[in-house]
């Protein structure tokens, strides 16, 4: 359930410790949430009722609604029809786990049905909130069909009114006056209500049938599996209840999809053991069943409906809540009496690069640095140019083949167990000693002052040094875990449970994998490397993301990859490893870090996390915090990842998807009145014909007409005509001309890029967006009466690589092609390749003589030239991020996919006007238009010396016969 908690922004990361938070909601429909002592009086509190607001503004009264099971089994609660459907249905499943003959055949369709409701859950409940979060769909077809408006006579309108009146008997509530877009969340709380019934009837059923006695099982065990069992289903029951008591109806059912409300959470008991708890914890029934029915089908079916649900929280959820409670802070602005804190622009003798203050003859001092200085970062993004990562690699490398082709021998065992063993100490205990050192009397950074270097080249090579302990310590054990391996030779229940205990394993290892991501998101490149043993920076300890639950999570969940390997392996050597692995982090926390950490925190350290002591269930914590993240998002990144490539691929190779949808009544159209004509277009100007980044103009005016053409990032703006009986269901696509060989139908995808001709006639607003006239009479040069209209393409509907491209008129919602617009080419302007700075006059081109690319001039010249190239590429939008000048942030507040996609356009139109790629980070990083000039700049001078026009004579070629 939408739920806003340790994954939502910064406004929602924050520990609750117990207290209410407030949602409230501004004139503008903006979501904030505040402490209760710092909010001021809500509707709330002065008449004891809810308010909500719909996203247009207007505020409403929002009726008591009940819990699902209370208003579906509760004898004393009114039945309506579709209480009675989704009664029905479920009495269907059950009825059938009875009347179907075979145990087979009874396995075999729960499953498929228990398949096709989860199915139905994470896939269609997703699709739709997903359409519902990004384009309001379920509102706009609500309003289009008038399934809520009595003076449309919809079919429906007496049956849902019927309905939503007797389950909602509230004196708040009034069907006709309630907003669309209450009453559509009402409607969709009853397909949710027989989704998830059925969802988990068919799951219970599914399980059931699978139910068995394993042979030769001791009785022991057997109680053991139904005590465990049955444990996990009444903690499940319990998480529920307390995440429901927390949350209520609106959270539950998702209602902040469809509108926001002033209500006061207190985000305590369940909200304080895990994350996201109604979907890690919240299935721990999964396993409980699991257990009790000793079948490893449904244990392996458990973790992929649980691994969907993960999915379902990362694609559909967490999106929408960052965009909903994210509300970014005021774009920070240039102070009006002064000037930009632009670089200092630099000569041909001196750095690109200012000299720092506290350095003498670029030899820094001791305290050159009082913060990090701001770098790429050394996790994520390998890089084999870089030192470091290259030394990784190749460790990685000498460690895979060493294990792939040496002997399977007791020796060879021996020596690899020892290999890790050697890794482990000193991991632990050379880099805890360097760490000692350096938190006692700053030993590390002072051997660097010694030779004549500073704090950031000891940070450096530090992190580098860390870096690659910490990748030969985990190699060397997995290589060590791997030589003690062997396959079994039995995989059934019994015998070691060998399937059970490399299921286990795989589950521990990805869980330490989830684990670390989790330590690295809260504490980021500082703080895991160690930073705070290295700067002085203000001491401030907060607790969020995974500490808010453990205060040291490489205590337990951190060392789980150990185990899994163990359990793996089932071998006694990895087994001593891992326990001497154990001890030795569980050492270097009790001796490295958590003595500087009370040196340098004192009181603010946390004894308690998680529940508190006098909370239900305090001293069973140690368990649930073992278990609650066994389960969690195993295969969170490969679902990323392969839905990542499957959109690269479509993205890259559109004209894979076959596409034959065609009309049969284009004989009734005449096709000679339907036209595309591109309003905005330019004659293109010859690439031999660069820009001037000095004055933003084309260097030679002489150049010949070639095509139309488009400015990166422009707004394309398309007119049409048609006859005046055209269909209403017309659209225009954006392809290019390379992907279809056909001008009669369009065979490939649209990739979202197309534009419907009227409003309204599709069930997303999204086919609207662009359509800024349509079905105007006039008459064509012929005397033959039309209809015209105007769209507009921009953003995410238009291309962003330079290249051809085509608009295509096509009929009643179909693919037949009715017109085909001119060919239009997407240019970015390029820069003319300036020389290095010289004294030099160059007679036979006098623009290009004396000039620099690190002069002011010219630096000034390329931000009024980047400027509405940027501007362009944030869809010239400031609510995205787009800046109004070249001292302003672009890109504020945007963050995370969104973010990147700007930043990768900005990228794009960079390496075409200038030559110079950089990655995405260091655009976002710049975060103004003045800075990134700056760096293009200076990158060009760098770049220069080794360009075939740069000052002096030119590089000797081979002659061309």
């Amino acid at each position: 359930m939408a739920v806003p908690n340790d994954a939502a922004p910064a406004a929602l990361k924050n520990r609750f410790n117990s207290k209410k938070r407030n949602l409230v909601i501004d004139s503008n429909g903006n979501a904030s949430c505040t402490t209760a002592a710092d909010s001021p009086e809500s509707p709330t509190k002065q008449h004891g009722k809810t308010y909500g607001r719909t996203p247009d503004g207007t505020v409403f009264v929002v009726p008591q609604t009940h819990d699902m099971l209370s208003t579906l089994l509760s004898p004393s609660s009114p039945k309506v029809l579709s209480d009675v459907i989704v009664l029905g249905i479920i009495a269907l499943h059950i009825f059938g786990l009875f009347a179907l003959p075979s145990s087979s055949l009874r396995i075999n369709v729960f499953l498929v049905l228990f398949m096709f409701w989860r199915a139905a859950y994470n896939l269609g409940i997703g699709i739709l909130l997903h359409w519902q979060s990004n384009h309001r769909a379920l509102i706009y077809w609500a309003r289009k069909s008038g399934i809520f408006n009595p003076e449309k006579k919809h079919p429906l309108y007496n049956i849902i009114k019927s309905e939503m009146t007797t389950k909602l008997a509230d004196e708040d509530y009034d069907f006709d006056t309630a907003p669309v877009e209450f009453n559509t969340w009402l409607v969709f709380r009853r397909l949710v209500d027989l989704i998830l019934m059925c969802d988990f009837v068919s799951y219970s059923l599914f399980a059931i049938a699978c139910m068995r006695v394993p042979e030769g099982e001791y009785w022991g065990m057997g109680i053991g599996r139904w005590l465990g069992g049955l444990a996990l289903i009444a903690f499940n029951v319990w998480v529920k209840l307390d995440a429901h008591r927390v949350v209520k109806d609106y959270a539950w059912y998702w209602g902040d999809f469809f509108f926001l409300i002033d209500q006061n959470l207190t985000f305590d008991g369940v909200f304080e053991m895990a994350p996201h708890p109604m979907y890690s914890v919240g299935y721990a029934g999964y396993y409980g069943l699991s257990l009790i029915s000793a079948s490893y089908t449904v244990l392996f079916v458990s973790l992929l409906a649980h691994a969907a649900q993960f999915a379902f929280l990362t694609f559909v959820e967490n999106p929408h809540i960052d965009k909903t409670y994210n509300t970014p802070p005021p774009r920070p602005r240039r102070a009006t009496n002064g000037s930009s804190p632009r670089p200092e622009s630099a000569d041909g003798h001196t750095t690109s690069m200012p000299m720092s203050p506290t350095s003498f003859h670029g030899v820094p001092l001791i305290e050159d640095d009082e913060m990090p200085p701001k770098g790429r970062a050394l996790i994520g993004k390998p890089d084999l140019f870089r030192q470091t990562d290259l030394s990784t690699f190749l460790l990685l490398l000498y460690v895979t083949f060493l294990t792939l082709f040496t002997p399977d021998t007791a020796a060879a065992k021996f020596l690899f167990v020892l290999h890790a063993a050697a890794w482990r100490l000193w991991y632990s205990a050379g880099i805890g000693a360097v760490l000692n050192a350096q938190s006692k009397g700053k030993a590390w950074i002072r051997h660097f002052v010694r030779v004549g270097e500073g704090r950031r080249e000891a940070w450096g090579e530090w992190k580098g040094m860390y870096h690659m302990s910490l990748v030969g310590c985990w190699a060397s054990f997995f290589a060590a875990g791997y030589k003690c391996y062997n396959v079994p030779d039995y995989w059934g229940y019994g015998n070691g449970f060998a399937l059970l205990t490399h299921t286990i394993g795989v589950m521990l290892i990805a869980l330490q994998v989830w684990t670390a991501a989790s330590i690295y998101e809260s504490l980021g490149e500082f703080g895991w490397f160690y930073g705070d043993f290295f700067f002085d920076q203000q001491p401030k300890l907060t607790y969020s993301g995974i500490y808010r639950y453990l205060n040291n999570p490489e205590r337990l969940i951190g060392c789980a990859a150990l185990w899994g390997v163990v359990l793996i392996t089932s071998s006694a050597p990895i087994l001593l490893l891992a326990l001497g692995s154990h001890v030795c982090i569980l050492l270097f926390i009790q001796l490295v870090e958590r003595p500087h950490m009370e040196k340098l925190y004192g009181k603010q350290l946390r004894r308690e996390a998680g529940l508190r002591v006098d909370r239900v269930l305090n001293e069973t914590q140690d368990l649930v915090e073992d278990f609650l993240l066994q389960a969690g998002p195993i295969l969170e990144q490969g679902v990323a990842g392969f839905v990542k490539d499957t959109r690269l691929m479509l993205s890259q190779y559109p004209a894979r998807l076959s596409i034959t949808r065609l009309a049969d009544d284009l004989k009734d159209y005449d096709m000679n009145l339907y036209t595309l004509e591109i309003v905005n277009s330019n004659k293109k100007a010859l690439y031999s014909d660069p820009i001037d980044p000095s004055n933003g103009r084309t260097k030679h005016t002489n150049s010949d007409y070639q095509s139309l053409a488009v400015g990166y990032g422009e707004p394309i703006r398309v007119k049409w005509t048609a006859a005046r009986n055209h269909s209403k269901k017309d659209w225009i696509g954006l392809y290019r001309i390379a992907d279809n060989n056909s001008r009669e139908v369009t065979k490939i995808a649209s990739m979202g890029r197309w534009v419907a001709v009227c409003k309204d006639q599709y069930d997303t607003e999204q086919a609207a967006a662009g359509c800024v006239t349509s079905d105007i009479p006039d008459v064509n040069a012929a005397g033959q009466d039309i209809v015209t209209g105007e769209v507009v393409f921009e953003g995410d509907k238009s291309f962003w690589v330079e290249g051809s491209y085509e608009f295509r008129y096509h009929h009643g919602g179909k693919h037949s092609v009715m017109a085909i617009s001119r060919p239009f080419d997407v240019v970015v302007p390029k820069v003319a390749d300036l020389p290095l700075p010289s004294d030099e006059h160059h007679d036979h081109d006098p623009m290009l003589a004396n000039v620099s690319w690190t002069s002011d001039a010219v630096m000034r010249g390329v931000e009024v030239h980047l400027l509405p190239i940027v501007q362009n590429c944030f869809d010239r939008d400031e609510s995205k991020g787009a800046p109004t000048d070249v001292d302003d942030e672009f890109g504020f507040g945007v963050a995370g996919r969104d973010g990147l996609k700007y930043a990768e356009r900005v990228v794009y139109a960079v390496k075409s006007m200038f030559g110079v790629d950089f990655a995405p980070d260091v655009v976002q990083a710049d975060g103004t238009v003045a800075r990134l000039s700056w760096r293009i700049c200076n990158a060009r001078k760098v770049l220069a010396p080794f360009s075939m026009s740069s000052t002096g004579n030119p590089t000797p070629s081979t002659p061309r016969f």
